[in-house]
């Protein structure tokens, strides 16, 4: 049975009668809508609004919009959207984001857009990813009796009848329109702007690090950490540059905890900061590591392993409410994509269609808004895409190669699973080299966590 069970219920006691339309696997409704051509026109859809006096389901076109002023003058009422976490709870047999315009199955009033009452045939969700339900007009309208009917809804533009999906460009425009993103903090622009200056010298880069006795005390404690086994004294900053670490991991470190310093996220939390430095640390490390073997710089890769997941701090500064919700459902939910998750917790207001594209891309469109090096907004902005090529693929590999390895340790904010041969493939490396890293995230460990929750406070 491919339906949810309420809904197969509510068909089988009615006698209603429906064909089942099988579908691949789909992240989304948008996705599996997408995915159907000429026949998505036919598509109908739920939206769920909430007031003081109860829930709403308002069933109309895929391809519509509702209008906020024909809703007030039928309903006299002021309704919102409601949020992932209440949807699930009224629909907790249906996958997240599937929600099937069949109000009637879940005991909630209906209202249903005139247009659809003429339709000879619709397409809709069964509450499941991988399947659709087919309906003739008579039959909808049994499965709709007791709706009130309007003017509900707004056609948009001639699309093919898709309602596509919004691009980065326009995600970044309303990013900056809705919402004031965090600037880069002053002290990381600087050593951003002295990191590009191919002259700068050790001293140069001290002498900055050390105008902020935080991170002037955060360096050291790096350096010092038995990650690099140094048997000297480390008694400044640019001793810590020159004799342990280089410029360039200084200067990555240094950004890194500098950067962070621009969001207010909770410390606690499997999405919290403490476990976003532990994530991200350990990341870099395997990012360094492998980065030699793919003839990669090993700077780079350690910039965009450490730098990668900022999406979510962006999106945990910006939401802060549904990013509690969201900490919530990674933790209950271990075998979702993190994407699932986010538009469930985003629910079906503004912050959801700008979620949608996932908190890797918002990652890539605030690192560009920063003027990070490419590599690093690639990796952040499309680090959860599976099988992706273009553009600074390799470094984009290498993150998801860590990533992957570090769901084993229980590490990260996915733990679906990846197809870590294919990485492999692309990345022309050897299997055997998995139990090479690893080793070498053994040895480290203890350092990365002491290291990962002296950065957090």
């Amino acid at each position: 049975m491919a339906l949810a069970a309420r809904l197969d219920r509510f068909f089988d006691q009615q006698g209603i009668a429906y064909k089942e339309r099988s579908i691949d696997r789909a992240s989304s409704l948008d996705a599996a809508v997408a995915a159907l051509g000429h026949a998505r026109e036919d598509v109908i859809k739920a939206t769920l609004l909430i007031d003081i006096s109860g829930i709403v389901m308002v069933v109309h076109r895929y391809d519509s919009a509702l209008d906020d002023d024909a809703l007030r003058q039928i309903t006299g009422r002021h309704l919102q959207p409601l949020t992932g976490h209440q949807t699930m709870r009224l629909f907790s047999d249906c996958d997240p984001g599937f929600t099937p315009p069949i109000g009637n199955a879940y005991d909630l009033p209906v209202l249903l857009d005139e247009s659809i009452t003429r339709a000879e045939q619709v397409l809709f969700t069964s509450g499941t990813d991988h399947s659709l339900i087919e309906m003739d007009g008579r039959s909808l309208r049994l499965a709709m009796a007791g709706s009130r009917e309007g003017h509900l809804a707004i056609r948009g533009p001639d699309n093919g009848g898709v309602q596509e999906a919004l691009t980065l460009a326009e995600v970044a425009s309303k990013l900056k329109k809705l919402y004031r993103l965090p600037p880069m903090p002053a002290l990381a622009l600087r050593i951003l702007r002295l990191t590009s200056n191919t002259e700068a010298t050790a001293r140069e880069l001290s002498e900055l690090i050390e105008f902020d006795p935080s991170l002037t005390a955060q360096v050291m404690r790096y350096a010092r950490s038995a990650l690099f086994h140094y048997p000297g004294q480390i008694n400044s900053v640019q001793e810590a540059v020159t004799r342990v670490l280089g410029f360039d991991r200084v200067a990555h470190i240094a950004l890194g905890i500098a950067s962070v310093r621009a969001f207010d996220v909770p410390r606690t939390g499997i999405l919290g900061m403490d476990n976003f430095w532990r994530h991200s640390l350990y990341c870099a490390f395997l990012c360094q590591r492998i980065a030699p073997r793919c003839g990669a710089d090993k700077g780079l890769a350690y910039l965009c392993g450490l730098l990668h997941n900022f999406g979510l701090l962006l999106v945990g500064h910006l939401f802060p409410a549904e990013f509690k919700e969201l900490n919530r459902l990674r933790e209950t939910n271990p075998e979702a994509s993190m994407q699932s998750l986010e538009q469930q917790a985003f629910g079906q207001g503004s912050e959801q269609e700008i979620i949608a594209v996932g908190h890797g891309a918002i990652g890539g469109i605030l690192h560009r808004l920063w003027e990070l090096p490419d590599p690093v907004v690639k990796a952040a902005g499309v680090h959860q895409q599976p099988g992706y090529q273009g553009e600074h693929e390799n470094y984009v590999m290498m993150v998801q190669l860590a990533n992957a390895l570090l769901k084993d340790r229980g590490i990260g904010d996915e733990f679906n699973p990846d197809d870590v041969p294919e990485l492999l493939q692309r990345l022309e490396l050897k299997p055997a080299v998995l139990d090479e890293l690893m080793m070498d995230v053994d040895k480290v460990a203890p350092e990365l966590d002491a290291l990962a929750s002296s950065l957090s406070i």
